[in-house]
């Protein structure tokens, strides 16, 4: 039976010259692709998952990687049955 879980993480980016994309995949999947324009923040992003009991790796990709760093922390589960190591998520009954 699929489980609901809700992923939080936060995402900063340092860049010069034109605004980075980057892309987020869970699995294969694409889940977003979004265009990083500030200097001074970081966000903190949110994917809604409905998936089977399982592992389901999280990655993060820059279209533009010679011009940008991209750093992803505290990657966490914030609503439902599942934790994350090392960027893997495991939904669990």
């Amino acid at each position: 039976m699929k489980q609901f879980v809700r992923v939080l993480c936060n995402v900063d980016c340092t860049w010069s010259g034109e605004p980075p994309v980057y892309r987020v995949y869970v699995d294969d999947e694409l889940f977003a692709e979004r265009t990083w324009v500030w200097t001074d923040r970081y966000l903190e992003e949110m994917f809604q998952i409905e998936a089977e009991p399982g592992e389901y790796t999280i990655t993060y990709e820059l279209v533009n990687a010679a011009t940008a760093t991209l750093h992803i922390n505290t990657m966490r589960v914030d609503h439902g049955s599942g934790q994350i190591k090392d960027n893997v998520l495991r939904i669990t009954k």
